[in-house]
């Protein structure tokens, strides 16, 4: 085992008050750190005094780049990997490289903090005991597939989605689960977090015909759900 070591480190989704002590200590002490856009992880380090150098990996790159972050870990430096918010390699680039890494028998160390999906999951009003996370489903092909699939998942399911296809989902939602109730959560620990919940039909209904900016996450209720 060298004495490099790789840590996940998990920064705010929204308010830079959401980071564990721990986390800025990680930030300060390692080499370097491994970032998906410097001008957002600079905000960040900024606010909290932290000079190091960063190394962009994202999802255009990653696999060009593994190679030479573990060179570097292997002759013994320390870094830290972060998204731009969240958890790392939750729907964000970094699992090739903790796979990588694990093969080389790199230690890898968790340092946990904010997950939007887990945020969102627990401000929505639904079940908790038992959920699946899709992530980010698929833009075009298999979409229609996987949302009729979804349709017969009994458990809570978790989607993240983009501003620009919000609305879109929320009418598939209206198509193949119009009886699950919904929680629709956005800009989570910002200013403007906005919550929606009901049916989709309910939450088309009230939501604002424009939208300007937010990340989505979009909980749905387990079946036969009753709120």
């Amino acid at each position: 085992m060298n004495n490099g070591k790789l840590y996940i480190v998990a920064t705010p989704i929204g308010n830079l008050g959401d980071i564990t002590y721990r986390a800025v200590e990680t930030l300060k002490a390692v080499d370097f750190i491994i970032c998906e856009d410097t001008r957002v992880t600079k905000i960040l380090l900024d606010h909290y005094q932290i000079q190091k150098p960063l190394f962009v990996v994202n999802a255009q790159n990653e696999s060009k780049k593994i190679e030479t972050i573990i060179e570097r870990i292997e002759f013994g430096e320390t870094c830290a990997l972060v998204s731009d918010a969240g958890t790392p390699s939750i729907s964000d680039p970094g699992v090739r490289l903790v796979n990588h890494a694990v093969k080389k028998n790199i230690e890898v160390i968790g340092i946990p903090g904010p997950s939007a999906a887990i945020n969102a999951l627990s401000i929505s009003g639904v079940a908790t005991d038992s959920f699946v996370f899709e992530g980010f489903l698929p833009q075009k092909k298999g979409r229609q597939k996987l949302l009729q699939t979804l349709a017969g998942e009994e458990r809570t399911i978790i989607i993240y989605e983009s501003i620009y296809r919000i609305k879109n989902l929320l009418e598939e939602l209206e198509t193949y689960m119009p009886e699950r109730y919904v929680a629709v959560c956005r800009e989570m620990t910002k200013k403007f977090e906005e919550v929606w919940r009901g049916l989709p039909k309910e939450i088309l209904t009230e939501m604002p015909n424009k939208i300007i900016k937010g990340e989505f996450v979009v909980v749905i209720a387990p079946i036969g759900f009753k709120m």
